[in-house]
């Protein structure tokens, strides 16, 4: 499972957000009863999805809380903000080209 606690809650709270608005374009009295149809159409796919959403959240949670997944921690190694690694450095690039 490539995905995570954080990533499964905010596909989820995406979700919600496009349900709502659907919802509201179902309860427009300015709209034809097809545009409505249509809508509400919609808005049942995106029920379908976030409530697999939803139990794929569930279903992590739980792997994680028996043991069964253990999650693993991704290091960030930036380079941008270190003189280092830039070209022109001297000792193979452990000193900047500023301090020669």
């Amino acid at each position: 499972m490539a995905e995570t606690v954080g990533w499964l809650a905010d596909k989820i709270s995406i979700m919600e957000l496009k349900i709502y608005h659907m919802r509201e374009q179902i309860e427009r009295e300015d709209v034809t009863p097809e545009f409505r149809s249509r809508c509400a159409e919609k808005a049942a796919v995106l029920e379908s999805q976030r409530d697999d959403l939803a139990a794929e959240l569930t279903t992590l949670l739980a792997d994680l809380a028996s043991g069964k997944v253990v999650p693993k921690l991704y290091r960030q190694f930036k380079m941008y903000n270190d003189p280092t690694y830039r070209s022109g450095g001297i000792d193979g690039g452990t000193q900047p080209a500023g301090d020669r």
